[in-house]
């Protein structure tokens, strides 16, 4: 019952959000082969339909949290935020190192398994990002920052 409430209460905000992506979001320009347009309408479509499906059919088994669940949750919300933070001033790629190694340890990993998923993560990303999806990341401010001076160095 519970699962049926929380998804209707959802819908509700989920077809809100259908109607601003599909009426309200538009961009003057295209720069990526889908546009910005396309991103919001294909999750609210994704979205709706799942919580359809939920409310048809919720899941018929309890689940209990545990406080180290909780603890994890709560550490993976913090975790986003910092990343969302992080992510213009150090860059894609050590951002996302941090947030992944951090991830792994948090979910057990040992130390060295955090560090390569964590730099498989930041690197393959970007290198997947910028040359299959042809899209902009972030350098980072700070490394540009530190670039700036033998950059400056090297064109006089």
């Amino acid at each position: 019952m519970v699962d049926r409430i929380f998804a209707g209460v959802l819908l509700i905000v989920t077809l809100a959000y259908a109607v601003i992506a599909f009426t309200a979001i538009s961009a003057p320009f295209q720069y990526d082969p889908l546009g910005p347009e396309s991103w919001p309408q294909i999750l609210s479509i994704v979205a709706i339909a799942c919580l359809l499906v939920i409310l048809w059919k919720p899941d018929a088994t309890k689940m209990d949290m545990t406080r180290k669940a909780w603890f994890r949750l709560a550490a993976t919300v913090i975790m986003l935020a910092a990343y969302a933070e992080l992510y213009e001033p150090l860059g894609f790629i050590l951002s996302t190192i941090l947030f992944g190694t951090s991830l792994c340890a948090m979910l057990g990993a040992g130390l060295v398994r955090s560090l390569v998923f964590g730099a498989t993560a930041g690197v393959a990303g970007y290198l997947l990002c910028v040359s299959l999806l042809d899209l902009n990341l972030p350098d980072g401010e700070l490394i540009e920052m530190l670039l700036e001076p033998s950059v400056q160095e090297g064109a006089s």
